[in-house]
This record gives C-alpha cells, structure tokens and sequence, in this order.
C-alpha cells in the first residue's frame, strides 16, 4: 500500500512529528504513525493538514462574482442581487455551466477544499423545459468535478414554488421547477449514474421553505435512502423570517423542527437569524449549520451566532455558495472578524481546551464539512478519506511552533502557500498547479465574453 510521509501533520489528538501514512487503494488511510522513518514512502514536504469539505456551492454563480457591486437601488439587498442573477441564468447553456464548475473546482483545490456539495437547481433549458437527452447541466457538474479530481456531493434541488404558502412560481425561476415525481426520478437516475463515479455522492435537497410545502418535503423524505445527506437554505433573510411568521406564525427554523425529524444527516444552511430556542434546537440535533460567510457578508445577511452556538458543542461548516471568494482561510477569517465586530472583543471561537482561534475553526470546519458532505474526511486518522493539503513552510511559516501554525497562517497567511493538494491518496495540484490550469483558463474566459452583455 502506498505511504507517505511527512514532517509535521495535524492529527486528531495534537500535532505530530515524523509521521508516515498509510493508505490503501480505495484511497482510505489504514495507519498512522508518529515518531517514523520516511522509508519506501512519498515525502510530503511541509505543513501537512487536513483538507476541507464546501458544503455549499452554486457554481454558476462564480460567473457573477465582482460584477453586482454597482448600486442601483438605495436598499440593496439579496433581493435586488437575486433579480439580477435571475437574468443572467437565462443565458447559460450546460457547455458554459460546465467549464465555470471545472475552472471553480480547481480553485477550490487550491483553496484548501478537496469535497464540493454542489446545490443544482437550473435543472431545464432556457424556456423552462427538461432536456430531451436528460438533466445536460446535471451531467456536466459531474464532468466537472471528475475532470478537476474533486470530490463531490452532488444535491438536486426541489425547487417548486416562488414563496410560502405554495406561490406560483415567477418568470425568472422557469429553469428550476419541479415537482416531486419528476425530483424522484432525477435521484434515481443520478444514483445510478454515480456508479461510474467513486469520489461523487449525492443527497436531497429543498430549495427553502418558501419553494417547497411540507407534503413535498414528506413524499421525497418517505421515498428515499434515510442515510442520504439533507441541504435546505433556511433563515437567510430577516425578510425571510418575517415572511414565514407572516405565513404560519412560526419561525422558519421552529417551523422545520415542529414538524420534522431534522437529525445529523442535516445542514441547514444560512441559518443565520435564530431565536435563542431554534440554535438550542439545531445543537441538540446535531445537525451541521451551513454557513457562507464571504457571501453573506457580500449579500448583507447579518451574522451568525457563532460564539454561542460553538460553546453550546454545535456542528458547523463552511462554504463558499456564490463564490466572491474561494478561500477557506477568507470565510474562517470572516467568520471570527464578524463575531469580533458584534462584540467588539478578540479570539471569540475557542474552546476551554483549545485556545487556539485558527486550530478550532480548522478542525471543528473540517469535520462539520465532511458531515453536511455525508463523507469520512476532514482528520488525518485510520478510516478516514486520504485527503490532505501540505502548507510550504516558507518564511512566513518557518520557526513557528506547532500550536501556532494555523493561527499564523489563516490570519496572517495566504492560500498560495498551499502547495500540494491530495483527494483519497491521490494528488491533484502539485507545486500550485493543475493539470488543466490552461485549458480551464481558456474555456472560462470563453464563457465570460460570451457572457458580457447579460
């Protein structure tokens, strides 16, 4: 079995000196041990850590990225942002989807993310009609992620109605609608597909509960595998929230829960607006809070309670959904500044334990990516996906001790001392580079002046 070893690696229990890794052919480690000799084995020379899981990506959306920071309304806001990407997701053809998820999927491997979960809901053609050869821009997000070497949660996205209360559907969201038979028949068929597919898993996935009803959500949950992964947007808005107290006299996170059995298996994403009962709620289910906080700070969502949630032993990930930035260490650095900010005080997410501010926000990352993923990553342990990044200890990073390595690189570091990238034992950028950096290039820029008039 191949190994590989290295210098100094994050384990589950501290950092580790010295250590060879072991992984077998399905790309899983089988050892790990400190304390070893580098014999017969790959060295990885650098900083060796665990890799992290995007649990939320809408990867059409990188084409927007910088373009919408023009005030046109006095009260921007998501929704004068949401209007303008409705009109541009008119135009894009699945070629186009697909070469602006190959070109994002690479940057995320040299963001430090080696798992997507891609959210999919531009499911039809520009006139709001299934493909007569089957779900084309579906077919190409796995393309992409194959191509690119990245592992993938793919999530179709039931997508049915315009607001609470069954709405009809508005013009601009022609290309996402479904109902629930059709929905099913797309998780058939993609279960099928990913046969072919080792690093490509896929879950369900409400769109919000402004686009689905509760009888939607029960037939899809009735009729599926009760181990698949469960996405929903969810309290993004403080509209959004009025808007379902309006409509059921509940909040959106106590509306969900007083009806479901929300567990593990769920992430609930943007849940940023909560009453200090539904954070209690999400802890004590152990469901993974989604959050995304380049593009909610982007959109003007508000802040997640990320202090206290933490303390109370919430799970959480991170994502980069509309993709102004693909970056982990941004959306960890802005999800402590924020917290900073509210407080006005330093070093809010630590534990009693672990005062470290970088290590807890990598770890505790990490592992709630991978859970909201439905895969086993994000630490360095026998059982676990052999996905790693090595970290050059260059002159910003050399003579630091182990304890402050992360602090030092996710404050005060870059992604590009991410060197090497490896996706279960294999390894997919090497010295900063991809393989299909050029091409990829080329077929963006394509998409883009294609693009420019939208």
């Amino acid at each position: 079995m191949p190994a590989f070893f290295a210098p100094v690696v994050m384990l589950p229990q501290g950092w580790g000196h010295n250590v060879r890794i072991t992984v077998n052919e399905q790309g899983t480690i089988t050892h790990v041990e400190a304390g070893a000799t580098s014999e017969e084995a790959t060295l990885l020379p650098g900083v060796v850590i665990p890799s992290i899981s995007n649990l939320h990506s809408h990867a059409f959306q990188r084409v927007m990225a910088g373009l919408t920071e023009v005030a046109g309304n006095p009260q921007d806001s998501f929704w004068t942002w949401r209007d303008v990407m409705y009109r541009m997701v008119q135009k894009l053809s699945p070629e186009q989807v697909g070469a602006i998820a190959t070109r994002l999927y690479i940057d995320m491997l040299k963001g430090g993310y080696t798992q997507v979960a891609e959210f999919h809901y531009l499911h039809h053609d520009v006139n709001g009609k299934p493909y007569a050869s089957g779900d084309l821009m579906l077919q190409q997000l796995l393309l992409a992620a194959d191509n690119s070497g990245i592992g993938q949660t793919l999530l179709p996205v039931l997508y049915s109605h315009a607001g609470f209360g069954a709405q009809p559907p508005a013009v601009g969201q022609k290309r996402f609608i479904q109902d629930v038979d059709r929905y099913l028949r797309q998780q058939q068929a993609l279960g099928n597909a990913l046969r072919r597919y080792p690093l490509i898993n896929h879950g369900l996935c409400f769109h919000s509960l402004r686009a689905v009803t509760q009888e939607q959500m029960e037939d899809v949950l009735e009729a599926s595998d009760y181990r698949m992964p469960v996405h929903i947007h969810i309290a993004e808005q403080e509209k959004e929230v009025d808007d379902c107290l309006a409509w059921s006299g509940e909040r959106p996170v106590e509306w969900l829960y007083n009806r479901f059995a929300v567990d593990d298996r769920w992430c609930l994403v943007h849940a940023t607006h909560l009453s200090p009962e539904e954070l209690t709620q999400i802890v004590e289910s152990r469901s993974v809070a989604g959050l995304c906080p380049t593009t909610e700070a982007n959109l003007g969502d508000g802040i997640f309670p990320a202090t206290n949630f933490i303390a109370q032993g919430g799970h959480w990930g991170i994502g980069s959904d509309s993709h102004v930035s693909v970056n982990a260490l941004e959306e960890l650095r802005w999800l402590e500044y924020a917290q900073r900010l509210r407080d006005k005080r330093r070093n809010r997410i630590v534990l009693p334990e672990l005062p470290q501010v970088g290590e807890v926000l990598w770890r505790q990352a990490a592992v709630g990516g991978a859970q909201a993923c439905g895969v086993t990553m994000g630490m360095i342990a026998p059982g676990q996906r052999a996905d790693w990044l090595v970290l050059e200890r260059d002159s910003w990073l050399a003579h630091i001790e182990d304890y402050a390595l992360l602090n030092r690189w996710i404050f005060g570091g870059s992604r590009e001392q991410i060197r090497d990238v490896w996706v279960a034992g294999k390894q997919v950028i090497s010295d900063r580079q991809h393989p299909l950096d050029e091409q990829s290039n080329t077929q963006f820029a394509q998409v883009m002046r294609t693009l420019q008039e939208w």
